[in-house]
């Protein structure tokens, strides 16, 4: 992609073991649907959200350098996914679904109730490279409220030792953690101008019974954290209520 960019070319072909971007994991959700163009910022919100087809560096520099893409398989003649801009598709209220396994949640319990302590926490953090995702604070109680938020699994000892080792200076009562979860992401550049998406993301996990522990949202994604056993029958249950299937 970087040579791409260097020689202003007008696309850059990415040959996989896949034959384009689909709607889902094919191998989690048989029925899902290839893509036949998606959006940069779509992409981007792909590859950083579980699907392993582009990098999320390769899409942000064809962004940036206005390159576009071309995802297709090395193994057929099959026409790929192309990542640009602007499709030429009327602009879908979902494009696709996600999953990350690769997670975990900590929770910084009864920490005070004053400004300057999210600051804290996450400045730490920072300085040692720790990138956090999801962040959930609670309301406060007694001057005291509790922060939590999601880091990548290979990050969590590391966390825990830095949150723990600082326990007094962050001002924290306890800090814990949680493995056995997982995100699940629901990505589409129509979701600006719908009102009800994340309504009926929620309606289908309540209708499996699957429990959401926090949220996040951004202007064209939606990311709750559930737990792990539950993601892959999660992802097909969102999958099929926004009518992804091929």
């Amino acid at each position: 992609m970087a040579l791409a960019a260097a020689l202003h070319a007008d696309a850059c072909e990415i040959y996989t073991d896949v034959d384009g971007v689909y709607t889902a994991d094919p191998r989690i959700v048989p029925d899902a649907r290839k893509l036949l163009e998606v959006s940069y910022d779509e992409m981007l919100e792909f590859a950083s959200l579980g699907a392993k087809v582009l990098h999320n560096r390769s899409v942000e520099m064809a962004k940036r350098y206005g390159v576009q893409l071309v995802v297709r398989s090395s193994l057929n003649r099959e026409e790929g996914t192309i990542v640009k801009e602007e499709t030429k598709l009327e602009r879908m209220l979902v494009s696709g679904v996600a999953a990350d396994k690769n997670v975990a949640r900590i929770s910084v319990i009864g920490v005070k109730n004053e400004p300057g302590v999210a600051f804290k926490i996450f400045n730490l953090l920072a300085k040692h490279n720790i990138n956090v995702d999801i962040i959930i604070q609670s309301i406060g109680r007694e001057e005291r409220k509790d922060i939590s938020f999601t880091v990548a699994k290979q990050d969590l000892k590391e966390t825990m030792d830095l949150l723990n080792e600082h326990k007094d200076g962050i001002t924290a009562q306890n800090v814990t953690s949680e493995e056995d979860v997982a995100k699940l992401s629901i990505i589409g550049a129509g979701m600006t101008s719908n009102p009800g998406v994340a309504a009926k993301m929620f309606e289908a996990l309540y209708n499996a019974n699957i429990n959401i522990k926090m949220i996040a949202t951004s202007e064209i994604r939606i990311t709750v954290l559930i737990h792990e056993e539950d993601v892959n029958r999660a992802m097909r249950t969102v999958h099929d209520a926004f009518d992804l299937a091929d």
